[in-house]
């Protein structure tokens, strides 16, 4: 007996004494490995072992703790806290200190201090409080970015002076990316729900080192919410709503996360219903009428309108409304102490989305189209990633991703005075393969490596179909007609694959020096079967084009306060299948193939200046960059006769039975893109925080003489927000200069010059008939309440002063005041 109690004595009072505790990843809940606890005078310390544990019963119970590994922030906190918390630690990626949050976009997570790029960062608490209604208005939130919207359902992000097809998409380490991203304005942004984001990462300039080709303006990374195991087997549940004024927006979230020992789960459903959008009424550019809709065509959802119907509010901007769903699946399961296995599903839709600025286009003084809508837009993936740590000297750690994307698109248009409706329909089918390895060859010392494959199946077909009427609605067709594909009927393939490797070395505690290349080969097909529209030189076509792009970056810090960043690096953009074989119509003109056309490469040289003050919780800093274009892909006049660039105007061409002039894409000579961003962040007081951000961009071609496209006017943002406990509030201020139109390009009509107000109607040429993008400030209100320890309240007043105003080269006019109204609630 007197056995058993010792014991149970000791076994009672051993965790007592041992004071055992248990360090994990906040992101994923398994043990962190390697973690250095010390107090404040480092006179006492232990390490983690392969589970987490590490004793603490060496330090005093009021002492400070400080937990330091690697990869992850460092975190302070007292004995005795930890005991409260039931003797569990976890660490996080980020840290109060601007240079500590850590990075992951370039295959490997990094903290920012050994990073020479000029890189963004919103973290899922920023995403909250910004509460962006698609996921192109939060990356309209990040200093250096400007987005460009056709219609309200959509949003092209310009970095540097690039977009679309030049500036690269990813998500969970999946490019999004595919054959047919377009140049000129891309929609696709929108197709991730800012609601299931855990945070975004923005790298800005050439990366094709790491990410191939489409990587010239800069990366676009999202990464979603994953779920993390728990000792204790639990259910997290969460509901978002949110209600806005502008255009009676109403977007629900219900979300469940499941954590238990040996896999966890996150489920996520967002629904998001937009009505139409209502622009700003004080018109201080002094154009009264400019972005008005006195008329509008009445021709959605089976209804028949046979001319267009008056706006009874000319404010509202009739036919952007839509409606989106997005789902996230994510399964996370560890199946070894250093091996897990990620499933992410993801499936996005929306209704038809109509493309505004096409039925706003005038002919003869009337509105030329009855309808022109985008079919749903769905995107479907399923992408199981496996991590491993084998700890070897070949590989410490490496990522292995498969990646199957579906994706659907259409077009759908008839003009007014025509019972004649088209449909152009696409569908791709993505395979993806990554492979990216660490190796850490000695302390603070890296070699990164990896491989990547992507294939790309693109179908395109088209159909006519005539109208049938009675009594003002569609009840269905008399007859079809041939119609025009958008692509090669006879189907189109896309295959890149890649090799490539980066090596990362601190030369000393003050610099730090990074270099890469990378080798990649695209292979494209397409093949045209039906020449009843248009006959090209070569209907079956196969173009193959090999790249090597470098890149060296270093980072020096002099002192404390200061680092120095310094960048070159190329990169390279394949043209793809809506590059080389895209037939389409825009104001006149009509796209046509070019089957000799080759990639763009880019050189890039780049400064960047960090000071730091208040004890590093403060940043001010510049970055300065200079791009070379060469072989830069140019929309021109073409003569699809000889295949070749035409000296006047484009070959004559009948187009859904409208006689237009041919354009395509063409290599050019060099070209030059250079601007700066200036930037600020960090703390003025304990409890105030502010941000701010300028940026300017320039581009010209050298052999046209020209304005190169895309180029945004000087814009920027500065933010001042106060947070005392349960309360979180601010300020924020955001201008565009103007942007005069000599400094448009009016040749490939990217800059959308025809949505700047008109100054001259009866001027012949464009440069003296409009003019240009005028200035604007909005000024904006946000204010979020912690109710409950389950319950939040956020309210934002948006465009104050109910500003009308357009952002560059964008087909619809802005939001007007808003007033939107937020609940979270947790459990």
């Amino acid at each position: 007996m007197k056995r058993v109690f010792v014991i149970v004595f000791f076994t009672i009072i051993s965790p007592v004494f041992s004071q055992a505790i248990k360090v994990m990843d906040a992101e994923t809940g398994k043990p962190v490995e390697a973690v250095a606890v010390f107090n404040k005078e480092k006179s006492i310390s232990a390490i983690s072992n392969e589970n987490g544990i590490v004793d603490i019963s060496t330090f005093q119970t009021d002492e400070l703790l400080i937990f330091s590994h690697v990869a992850y922030a460092e975190f302070q906190t007292k004995k005795k806290t930890i005991q409260v918390n039931n003797g569990k630690v976890f660490l996080s990626k980020q840290s109060e200190q601007l240079d500590e949050v850590v990075l992951s976009m370039f295959k490997n997570k990094e903290k920012t201090n050994r990073i020479a790029e000029q890189i963004a960062v919103v973290n899922s608490k920023e995403i909250v409080r910004i509460s962006p209604q698609t996921s192109a208005d939060l990356l309209a939130n990040i200093p250096g970015i400007k987005v460009q919207k056709s219609q309200f359902g959509g949003g092209s992000p310009v970095l540097r002076g690039m977009e679309s097809n030049r500036v690269l998409l990813v998500v969970d380490g999946v490019r999004m990316n595919n054959a047919i991203y377009r140049k000129g304005h891309l929609q696709n942004s929108i197709t991730v729900s800012p609601n299931i984001l855990d945070r975004t990462e923005v790298v800005f300039g050439p990366s094709s080192v790491v990410y191939g080709s489409d990587a010239l303006g800069g990366v676009i990374h999202y990464y979603t919410k994953t779920p993390k195991i728990s000792e204790n087997n639990q259910v997290k549940t969460s509901l978002f709503s949110r209600y806005s004024t502008v255009n009676g927006e109403m977007t629900n979230v219900i979300s469940a996360e499941l954590q238990f020992k040996k896999w966890a789960s996150f489920t996520s459903v967002s629904y998001s219903d937009y009505g139409d959008l209502k622009m700003g009424k004080n018109r201080v550019h002094n154009f009264s009428d400019w972005g008005k809709v006195p008329f509008y065509s009445d021709n959605m959802y089976g209804n028949y309108e046979e001319f267009p119907t008056p706006n009874s509010n000319p404010n509202i901007q009739r036919n952007t409304g839509f409606t989106q769903t997005d789902i996230l699946q994510k399964f996370y399961i560890p199946l070894a102490k250093q091996t897990d296995l990620k499933l992410n599903i993801q499936y996005s839709t929306s209704s038809d989305v109509p493309r505004f600025d096409r039925l706003t286009e005038l002919k003869d003084g009337t509105l030329k189209f009855a309808e022109w809508y985008y079919g749903p837009q769905e995107r479907f993936l399923l992408s199981p990633q496996l991590e491993i740590k084998p700890k070897k000297k070949w590989i410490s750690s490496g990522v292995l991703t498969f990646a199957y994307q579906k994706i659907k698109e259409s077009r759908i248009q008839r003009k007014f005075g025509s019972l004649d409706r088209s449909y152009r329909n696409e569908s791709v089918d993505v395979y993806n393969f990554n492979g990216d390895f660490t190796v850490s060859l000695a302390k603070r010392r890296d070699l990164n490596y990896g491989f990547e494959v992507a294939y790309n199946k693109v179908g395109s077909d088209a159909i006519g179909k005539t109208l049938r009427i009675t009594d003002n609605e569609i009840d269905g067709f008399s007859g079809d007609f041939p119609v025009q594909t958008r692509y090669a009927d006879g189907g189109s393939t896309y295959l890149s694959s890649a090799l490539y490797v980066d090596y990362r070395q601190d030369i000393s505690t003050k610099s730090t020096l990074k270099t890469g290349v990378r080798l990649t080969n695209t292979h494209l097909t397409a093949k045209w079967i039906d020449e009843q529209f248009i006959v090209l030189p070569d209907n079956d076509i196969s173009l193959n084009n090999t790249a090597l792009t470098a890149t060296v970056g270093y980072v020096y810090k002099p002192g404390n306060s200061w680092q120095l960043n310094s960048v070159l690096s190329s990169g390279f953009r394949s043209p793809n299948i809506d590059d080389v074989g895209k037939i389409r119509e825009k104001n006149g003109d009509v796209t046509v193939p070019n089957v000799a056309l080759k990639p763009e490469h880019a050189y890039n040289a780049e400064i960047g200046i960090q000071k730091y003050i208040n004890d590093r919780k403060f940043r001010i800093g510049a970055n300065v960059y200079y791009t070379l274009l060469d072989s830069y892909i140019y929309r021109t006049p073409f003569d699809i006769a000889t295949n070749t660039e035409a000296s006047g105007k484009g070959s004559e061409i009948l187009y859904d039975n409208e006689i237009g002039n041919t354009v395509a894409n063409v290599n050019k000579g060099l070209a030059y893109i250079t601007g700066f961003t200036l930037s600020y962040q960090g703390k003025l007081h304990r409890k105030w925080n502010t941000i701010g951000s300028i940026t300017y961009t320039k581009g010209k071609s050298f052999d046209l003489n020209e304005p190169m496209s895309s180029i945004p006017p000087l814009f920027g943002n500065f933010e001042i927000n106060y947070s005392d406990g349960k309360f979180e509030g601010g300020i924020n201020l955001v201008f565009n200069a103007k942007k005069d139109i000599a400094n448009y390009n009016l040749t490939e009509g990217i800059d959308n010059q025809q949505q700047t107000p008109v100054i001259d109607e009866n001027a012949t040429e464009d440069i003296n008939k409009y003019y240009g993008s005028p200035s604007w400030t909005t000024i904006g209100l946000f204010g979020e309440y912690q109710l409950t320890s389950h319950i939040e309240l956020q309210g934002r007043i948006q465009n104050i002063l109910d500003q009308h105003y357009k952002e560059f080269a964008s087909g619809i006019s802005a939001p007007g005041r808003n007033f939107s109204l937020a609940l979270y609630v947790n459990l």
